[in-house]
């Protein structure tokens, strides 16, 4: 799903770190090494038609890498 982030995500927490990351062997293969934390917050998003919703964002978040792979989990 093709969205856009508006403004800033709040209420921002981290639930997974290092192992406790199923998806850490690919992270590494494609961004590289780094402090891989998966994260969640809320954000305002405009989806691809236009509408404006909040909703809870997870990605994934390594230190001098950066956020990748944002994904709405829900529409609140």
């Amino acid at each position: 799903m093709q969205f856009q982030i508006l403004g800033e995500i709040s209420s921002v927490e981290t639930f997974a770190t290092g192992s406790g990351i199923r998806e850490m062997s690919r992270l590494r293969k494609v961004y590289g090494r780094g402090r891989w934390r998966k994260r969640k917050g809320l954000a305002r998003v405009r989806l691809a038609d236009g509408s404006i919703h909040l909703a809870e964002v997870h990605w994934y978040e390594a230190t001098g890498i950066g956020r990748k792979e944002l994904k709405i989990k829900h529409l609140l």
